[in-house]
């Protein structure tokens, strides 16, 4: 299992309109994003991308399984900083963390304060600890700054269960 990640800046008449630049920018803005908690299975690996992410693949609207940490700035001078940072053993399990806020020196450490917290909690050492961070200013427009793990990709057509629908209990 290959764990995709990117970073992108958005900027967008809104708060909003920047997070949806910044997704399309990381190639992740046609899908609904269901964020999971902190979990790396086993014999996973996690890919640095430079720029948009490779396709995760299925259709407009399917849900993409992502793990992600976005922060936004509107008023010219303010900072928004996102992080996602992971711990891997050798088979491939890990831990995920995000953070956001309006320094990077803040997000980074973070960063590394969860997931030496997590690594305690569970006693276990699963290796160096590793991040991507991203950050912009906001001048004159709201900015977006994202950081998104992509897992996978599922259909809609799927789903059996309806809000609101007693007879699929």
């Amino acid at each position: 299992m290959r764990l995709h990640i990117s970073a992108s800046i958005g900027e967008g008449d809104t708060e909003l309109a920047a997070f949806d630049d910044a997704l399309l920018r990381v190639g992740a803005a046609n899908y609904n994003l269901v964020r999971l908690s902190s979990v790396i299975p086993p014999g996973a690996t996690v890919v640095g991308c430079e720029g948009p992410m490779p396709s995760p693949g299925g259709a407009w609207g399917d849900r993409l399984y992502v793990v992600y940490a976005e922060q936004r700035a509107s008023r010219p001078g303010e900072q928004a900083w996102a992080g996602v940072g992971w711990v891997q053993d050798e088979s491939g399990r890990g831990l995920f963390v995000e953070h956001e806020g309006p320094t990077e020196s803040g997000v980074r450490s973070d960063i590394e304060a969860s997931l030496r917290q997590l690594q305690r909690g569970r006693r276990v050492d699963l290796g160096p600890i590793r991040h991507h961070i991203v950050g912009a200013a906001c001048v004159d427009r709201p900015v977006c700054a994202l950081v998104l793990c992509a897992y996978a990709t599922e259909p809609w057509r799927d789903a059996r269960v309806v809000v609101g629908d007693r007879s699929a209990a």
